[in-house]
């Protein structure tokens, strides 16, 4: 049988286009049914009468997520900007080290000098302390105080540090908390094709999908992180009595976020650590009366949670004894972790310390809200 060349070519065309195809992204969890639920879900709301509660369709959510349309904008969106347009504030070791911060260990002795006499002591507890000499295996701490190098180590001082806007976000970011390969799906298991994203790692949200009560985000393409393992962080309204023109610090509890705005504008936005649940920080609005470049903080004499900490960097006092402050005992931004204080990373403590100093700002406004409730049935490893 005789083809005519013409004929083959056309084969040939159909043979290579199949090849090439691509996939098409279809919705969570990948039939049509999505495109069609809007519709019936609000069809079953309008035939209800007043007061009573719509009866949804069976293959259908409240909550129906992203269809196939949202999905396939999403990757477009992801291949146009695929991080966040932002800019880290690059870690400077003199606005971080301005002090050798270390951390006594167990029951301290206090001497007025190096083998010295006893003039006091600390209970075993939380105690930071700065150095300032040291000699003959003793340290000292403050003038006429010294104690055994030995009952000294070092601090855990965080590196973390939070980013400036370029332009106001288009969409949600986050910080990854717990590190994780992220799922082929939403609810999947990690997926063990896909590089474990470190803690801090900075990612856009893209979309979001609801499994078992749990919200999912996309963070790109067909990568999906549950909502327990990164801190989100979205605009928040101005509350009322903030000035158009005034700066505003906005701290949500949920999320443990410090976003600052000049008016509606963010401006800058990073991971913070609040109190924990039995010394939790007040919620309200609030205005910053005081600052120092650095203090001392104690509290709980007598108490198994006794913390004496010197030279607290950058702090900014804004409800009693309440502050906004550099950290430098933990890195676990993210995470509730304080007395009732807003920790900071030091390099953060020191951006809001410059952004707060100028004099026509001095009374800068702290809103402390929460942007949701803590469930109580999360796994240890993700308890805030």
């Amino acid at each position: 049988m005789r083809v005519r060349y013409s004929t083959l070519i056309t084969l040939s065309v159909i043979v290579v286009q199949l090849l090439f195809i691509v996939p098409t992204t279809s919705a969570f969890p990948g039939d049509q049914r999505d495109e069609t639920c809007a519709a019936r879900i609000n069809a079953a709301i309008a035939a209800t009468p007043p007061g009573e509660t719509p009866v949804y369709p069976d293959d259908c959510l409240e909550d129906i997520g992203m269809s196939a349309i949202e999905l396939r904008a999403a990757e477009a969106e992801m291949r146009r900007e695929p991080t966040p347009n932002v800019v880290q504030v690059p870690y400077q070791e003199d606005k971080v080290w301005t002090r050798a911060y270390r951390r006594m260990i167990g029951e301290v002795t206090i001497y007025d000098a190096p083998n010295g006499n006893v003039i006091g002591g600390l209970d075993a507890g939380y105690n930071y302390v700065t150095v300032i000499n040291e000699k003959d295996g003793f340290i000292q701490i403050n003038y006429g105080q010294w104690v055994e190098s030995e009952h000294i180590t070092w601090a855990d001082v965080s590196e973390f540090s939070g980013v400036e806007m370029v332009e106001q976000p288009k969409r949600p970011f986050a910080w990854m908390l717990a590190e994780e390969r992220p799922s082929l799906v939403p609810g999947g298991e990690p997926y063990e094709g896909y590089e474990i994203i470190p803690r801090y790692t900075l990612m856009s949200i893209y979309g979001v999908e609801y499994v078992d009560g749990w919200r999912w985000y996309l963070v790109g393409p067909n990568q999906w992180v549950q909502q327990i393992r990164v801190s989100k962080v979205q605009p928040t309204a101005r509350p009322e009595g903030v000035g158009p023109d005034d700066r505003w610090v906005a701290v949500d509890l949920y999320e443990q976020t410090a976003v600052a705005y000049e008016g509606d504008k963010m401006v800058f936005a990073t991971l913070m650590s609040s109190g924990l649940p039995q010394w939790g920080t007040p919620e309200g609005l609030f205005q910053v009366y005081d600052r120092f470049e650095s203090t001392r903080m104690s509290g709980a004499e007598g108490q198994a949670d006794f913390y004496r900490i010197e030279e607290v960097p950058y702090v900014m006092y804004f409800d009693g004894d309440i502050s906004l402050h550099g950290t430098y005992w933990h890195d676990r931004f993210g995470y509730r972790q304080s007395h009732g204080c807003v920790n900071l990373s030091i390099m953060d403590a020191w951006w809001f310390y410059e952004w707060t100093n100028a004099e026509e700002y001095h009374d800068v406004w702290v809103y402390v809200y929460s942007s949701g409730a803590y469930r109580t049935d999360l796994p240890s490893w993700a308890r805030r």
